[in-house]
């Protein structure tokens, strides 16, 4: 099956009693057994659930992936994942991370035993650079939030692979339909379904994707004994939302192109971050990598103040953390989104007091692209 008949249908089936063609709300917590050791396949809901079983079902597939597993939030995600690896470990890291997931690695995980470097991972010599006898992990987000920084991840699989290193990339800003890190070589997919594969701002959740049977059995047993799982009815949310997810990422998509073109060349914008713009550094790559530039821009405006007034001067897009929805968010990323990384690891990468990231809906495009002009017009 192609993608938008996967998105409908894979992981779905009738429901056997009723034959209801939607996924029900399996909103228990135990299972009645006939007999005592004899189970229908189902014993506690924190362990496994319908509901979320076919939801699980669904992203793997959406992934090319073989199994998932779903998680009360994106970061309960990233806490799993890192917990497949012991003290003494060292992880290659992204540098341009999401901020939640620094505060995550270096205020909580570090206490543990593991060592993170943060490096440039869209330049494979970097993080060549920055491998250890002990490297044992690296964990990759392309494109980066916010500078929408892109690794090439055919090389950086190839790379792992040939050093007995796992990876990891998270695809939240692509989505399935965009990017597929697992056909690249890359070991396991994590989401923030929170963002566009759920697409309303209504649910909190998270995924992990694999195709490696000995991992996802660890997987399996580190999200029953931690416990961190969504409930029935956010799965049942979030799976009436991937649906549409081709058709939404398309809109964003497109939104995303027009209002570049519709700035391009205003001088009140001293850089456009987006992988369809050819000025993109790695453009080549991301049209050889990805099949779509998703629906986020971040915008150079030149100073704090700037920023401030843009933010403040957007009447269709609200200013409001996370991304992803139907509905055009602005984010000022140093005083919101990546507030606890330290400022001279932001001024490695690029993230200034001047940088805005617009999460683009999928609104009218007219609207839109008028919404950014006037905003950047009081600049």
């Amino acid at each position: 099956m192609k993608f938008a008949t996967k998105q409908i249908h894979a992981g779905q089936h009738p429901e056997e009693t009723t034959g209801a063609v939607i996924t029900p709300i399996f909103q228990t917590s135990t299972y009645s057994n006939d007999k005592l050791g004899e189970t229908k396949g189902f014993d506690y809901g924190r362990t496994i659930n319908p509901t979320r079983s076919a939801l699980e079902n669904n992203l793997a597939a959406l992934e090319n992936g073989k199994y998932g597993f779903c998680f009360s939030s994106g970061m309960a995600a990233v806490q799993s994942v890192i917990t497949l690896f012991s003290p003494g470990d060292h992880v290659i890291c992204t540098n341009n991370v999401y901020g939640g997931t620094y505060r995550l690695f270096e205020q909580i995980i570090s206490n543990y035993g593991l060592e993170f470097t943060y490096v440039d991972t869209s330049d494979i010599n970097q993080t060549k650079k920055a491998l250890k006898d002990n490297t044992r992990f690296i964990y990759v987000e392309t494109p980066t939030n916010p500078m929408l920084n892109i690794t090439d991840l055919k090389a950086l699989s190839e790379f792992a692979k040939s050093k007995n290193i796992l990876t990891c990339t998270d695809n939240t800003f692509m989505s399935p339909y965009f990017q597929n890190p697992l056909d690249l070589g890359i070991d396991i997919v994590l989401h923030s379904t929170t963002k566009y594969i759920n697409g309303h701002s209504d649910v909190i959740g998270g995924c992990l994707v694999t195709s490696d049977d000995k991992i996802a059995e660890k997987l399996k047993f580190i999200q029953n004994s931690a416990g961190a799982v969504p409930s029935p009815f956010d799965c049942w949310l979030v799976m009436r939302s991937t649906k549409t997810l081709a058709q939404r990422m398309k809109a964003h998509n497109e939104n995303a192109l027009a209002i570049c073109s519709s700035i391009e060349g205003n001088k009140k914008v001293k850089k456009i971050y987006y992988p369809g713009v050819s000025s993109h550094p790695q453009y080549e790559l991301s049209k050889k990598q990805m099949r779509g530039s998703g629906g986020i821009i971040s915008l150079e405006l030149g100073s704090y103040d700037n920023a401030v007034i843009f933010c403040n001067s957007l009447e269709i897009f609200q200013i409001a953390e996370s991304l992803g929805g139907v509905e055009s968010l602005v984010c000022h990323p140093v005083s919101m989104t990546h507030g606890s990384v330290p400022k001279e690891l932001r001024d490695k990468f690029g993230l200034t007091d001047g940088l805005v990231r617009l999460s683009v809906g999928i609104e009218d495009t007219d609207d839109l692209t008028d919404d950014v002009g006037k905003a950047l017009s009081m600049l």
